[in-house]
């Protein structure tokens, strides 16, 4: 059995996540996520003690499923460079 494998548990409806946690859910940069929240795309964090943060779970969710329901750009497959 590999040692490294963390077994990551869901998380419950409602509560806090750390940046950490988000940023393994949502697989952008600290400075993206910094830049998102400032621009208004990202949730806005919530002071749990003097010196920490954390978003509501109920927030990233909500992000989560947002950015899931997008729709993606479509690539057309090439013709293999060979002209008809």
């Amino acid at each position: 059995m590999n040692k490294n494998y963390i077994k990551q548990e869901p998380f419950s409806n409602t509560g806090f996540l750390r940046l950490p946690e988000v940023l393994r859910l949502i697989p952008v940069c600290r400075a993206t996520w910094y830049n998102g929240m400032k621009a208004g795309r990202y949730p806005k964090p919530v002071k749990l003690t003097s010196q920490a943060i954390g978003f509501r779970v109920e927030d990233i969710q909500k992000l989560i499923k947002e950015l899931g329901s997008q729709t993606q750009t479509t690539i057309e497959p090439s013709s293999g460079g060979v002209d008809e």
